[in-house]
């Protein structure tokens, strides 16, 4: 999903974004033979995401700048630990400073947030996924933070898979058409690869879903009892999915409720940048 393609061109808009015409600050304050190493150092402890994307950010600004990374995506540091090293010329550095950071601090926000929702669900069965609640343009990033935190993606976009929600039913509804018939239809227009999911609001909705033949059905909002109720209504016939204003306090019940996987939007919309920070010294050369 994150290839080297897309990470450049993401990276390269974000560093065009941030200095359009170059670095006025370094480059009337640094000299051109000054060089820099840095350290990434974490701030607080959390979980690694985004190192290509970091390496990129300086790459892309000057290819010989050189970054070694200390840990992989997905692993656990504390706070103070050395994540990587930066060394190369001082005004590519601190010109690339920020934006390296902003997404690597994002990417290990989700990661961080993604490993305490998969821990909390530790020995119950249930799967922690993402959902299309991202920033635009982001997807790709904060879809692979998520993987890098132990959770699992949903579909990446609309095209990806048929996903019938309450808007969905809503229309079906107004047209007078019988749900688990609408069902059927749309499944007979359907490739053997393409999977169908349908969301429902409410109990009674479940069996009419279920008989039209779906793939997954979605819980959505229900309480725990009804989540529980559901679970057993499905009885192993299609994948049961939870949604609904999940969070770190409650993910753990719903896991115990039996359901096969819980979607989370807060995975990447609500999520904190995790701190951490490029402590850079500086060496002045002299020019050749």
């Amino acid at each position: 999903m994150l290839t080297p393609a897309h990470i450049d061109r993401v990276v390269s808009a974000a560093l065009v974004e941030d200095a359009p015409w170059g670095d006025a600050t370094g480059e009337v304050f640094l000299p051109a033979s000054a060089r820099a190493r840095a350290e990434l150092r974490a701030r607080e402890p959390g979980v690694l995401a985004g190192g290509d994307v970091f390496a990129a950010a300086f790459r892309l600004t000057d290819p010989t700048v050189q970054v070694e990374l200390a840990v992989a995506d997905g692993t656990s540091f504390a706070a103070g630990d050395v994540l990587g090293q930066v060394e190369g010329p001082a005004r590519a550095v601190v010109q690339a400073e920020r934006i390296a950071l902003n997404f690597t601090q994002r990417m290990s926000g989700i990661a961080t947030l993604t490993r305490a929702f998969v821990d909390a669900v530790a020995g119950t069965g249930a799967r922690i996924t993402d959902t299309r609640k991202t920033t635009p343009g982001l997807r790709a990033f904060e879809r692979h933070a998520v993987a890098a935190g132990g959770g699992v993606n949903h579909r990446f976009s609309l095209s990806d898979a048929v996903m019938a929600k309450d808007n969905h039913l809503a229309v079906l509804q107004q047209q007078g058409l019988d749900l688990t018939a609408a069902i059927r239809t749309a499944r007979a227009r359907l490739g053997h690869t393409m999977r169908l999911e349908v969301e429902v609001d409410r109990v009674e909705q479940i069996e009419p879903v279920i008989a039209g033949g779906v793939d997954v059905i979605m819980l959505d909002n229900f309480s725990l009892e009804d989540l529980a109720r559901g679970v057993r209504i499905v009885a192993g016939r299609a994948i049961v999915e939870a949604s609904g204003t999940v969070t770190l306090d409650t993910v753990g019940a719903i896991a115990r409720t039996g359901v096969d996987v819980i979607s989370s939007g807060a995975l990447t919309h609500s999520v904190r940048s995790l701190d951490l920070g490029l402590d850079v010294a500086v060496h002045a050369g002299r020019d050749a």
